[in-house]
């Protein structure tokens, strides 16, 4: 702080040595008395001294308040200290009006944005009711095969509404986090019955090894991310098998695994970005960038991690770190 100090003291300093410079010669082509010289020149020094200490005591205080004002920015800039002169009065002025602009559009940000979230929470819910009007009209189908065409859309449609509800509940100050002992095997059971239509489908091989272990997590989220994941390996696996067992190294680590298409080494280390679908979703044209960037943010929120191994033409393999020791009570 003495480095800033004697910084923004500088020119003053300077100055005020030119002036003994300039009493110091004026003394000597007077032929002034040594004595007298420099006792002026003590004087000078002394309450020069006095002063600046009680300068640099009054900027240190200053300095001390700011901080403290700073920290506490977020209550608004009313409690900033008396203005020495009127440069500093007007900075701030400056500092209130910034601050008075950037509550009205923050303000307004936020307006839109829950008018937004409120208008795609009741369009997901709406959405339902003819979903399941239509679920009930395909029974009635007896084209067989048109039938498990549309069922499979259908339920296509379900999960991209359930995914924006998922999206909206993640931005939200009240997820609904439950976080408790669960069995990891009900929960990936579950997850793969769900799915059993789309594997019988698309005549894919299910090895499924047992997960005989509890993990402390939030069911239903982790749940929507296994599901997500399942539904990736299912879009992009032609044929060949999907292999979901627990690492045999990595502790409580559970593996998906699936001999699909694979993903680009480009692209691997912006697949969880929002909105980055890479060359399988510009290929695909209907990936929307966004399954697993909202698996990477639950996990995150879970305390568990999240990470992806592939290779173009032999598959792509998912681990899901579920150890208890990492989880954040929130």
């Amino acid at each position: 702080m003495l480095k800033k100090y004697i910084k923004s003291k500088q020119k003053y300093v300077l100055l005020f040595i030119l002036y003994l410079g300039i009493f110091c010669l004026v003394a000597y082509l007077y032929g002034m008395p040594v004595d007298a010289c420099v006792y002026a020149l003590v004087l000078c020094l002394f309450f020069a001294s006095v002063f600046m200490l009680y300068s640099y005591l009054r900027y240190r205080q200053r300095m001390g308040e700011l901080r403290d004002i700073r920290m506490k920015i977020q209550f608004g800039p009313e409690k900033l200290p008396p203005a020495n002169d009127g440069i500093e009065e007007e900075y701030q002025k400056m500092i209130n009006l910034l601050y008075q602009k950037t509550t009205d559009a923050v303000s307004k940000k936020d307006r839109a944005m829950t008018e937004m979230i409120d208008y795609y929470t009741l369009w997901a819910h709406q959405i339902k009711t003819p979903i399941a009007a239509m679920a009930l009209l395909l029974q009635s189908e007896k084209n067989c095969e048109s039938r498990d065409e549309m069922q499979m859309e259908m339920f296509k449609i379900e999960q991209y509404v359930e995914m924006v509800l998922q999206y909206l509940r993640l931005g939200s100050d009240s997820t609904d986090f439950v976080i408790q002992k669960q069995e990891l095997d009900k929960i990936i059971r579950e997850a793969v019955k769900k799915y059993s239509t789309t594997f019988i489908k698309k005549k894919l091989t299910l090895d499924y090894t047992p997960a005989a272990c509890q993990i402390i997590s939030d069911e239903k989220w982790l749940s929507f991310v296994i599901e997500q994941i399942l539904s990736n390996a299912l879009k992009y696996t032609h044929d060949g098998k999907i292999s979901i067992y627990m690492d045999p190294i990595l502790e409580q680590t559970l593996v998906i695994e699936d001999t699909g298409i694979g993903i680009q080494e480009e692209d691997l280390p912006r697949v969880f970005d929002r909105g980055y679908t890479g060359y399988n979703g510009r290929r695909d044209k209907k990936s929307t960038g966004i399954g697993l960037y909202l698996c990477r943010q639950i996990m995150n929120k879970l305390g568990h991690t999240l990470t992806i191994e592939s290779e173009v033409g032999k598959g792509t393999k998912v681990k899901l770190g579920l150890s208890y020791k990492s989880v954040r009570f929130e």
